[in-house]
Order: structure tokens, then C-alpha cells, then sequence
């Protein structure tokens, strides 16, 4: 049998009240609500916070061999995903593509 999928669907169910459909689903929301975000233990920090007084240690490593920086999208990536050399430098692969 073919299925009409544009026709409007009604069933003797789509007669119900929202109301009604409300006490047969059970609510969700209504148990206990965990209010400390456990991803994010030290709170919410908004963007533009004054972060002056706190230092990064970075450790930066020199270029490897077997690595080149793309001129195009300027980042460090092995060597084989070297497509080809320009006068500029060398292009990775999904530039080039």
C-alpha cells in the first residue's frame, strides 16, 4: 500500500489536550538539578576578564626535520603532507587542493 506522506496526519490520539499529554509523559526537569558545572570546577568566566596577572608556561619546540610550516595556511605539518614547493615555500596538500 502507497503512503501519502503530504496528507495530514490525524489519529483519534490528536484530539487530546496538551494538558493531558503533559500527565501522561513524566517530567524530566523536575528531579534534582545539579547546579556546579563538574566540566568547569572553578565557575564561569566570561570573555573580556581581566587576565593580567596569570602566567602560561610554554614550552616551544624548534622546527622538526621532517616537518615544514604551509606558506598558505601557515601550519607545521609533516612531511607528507607536502604537495609541492612554490617560490614562496612549501604547500600542504589541502591547500592545494
Amino acid at each position: 500500500m502507497a503512503t501519502d506522506y503530504d496528507a495530514p496526519r490525524k489519529t483519534e490520539d490528536d484530539s487530546e489536550s496538551i494538558e493531558a499529554l503533559k500527565e501522561r509523559v513524566p517530567d524530566k526537569l523536575s528531579g534534582s538539578v545539579d547546579v556546579e558545572d563538574a566540566d568547569n570546577p572553578s565557575g564561569f568566566e566570561l570573555p573580556g576578564a581581566d587576565l593580567s596577572d596569570l602566567e602560561l608556561d610554554v614550552v616551544v619546540l624548534p622546527p622538526q626535520e621532517d616537518e615544514f610550516t604551509c606558506v598558505n595556511c601557515f601550519l607545521v605539518k609533516h612531511r607528507s603532507q607536502l604537495d609541492h614547493d612554490t617560490a614562496d615555500g612549501p604547500i600542504c596538500a589541502e591547500c592545494s587542493a
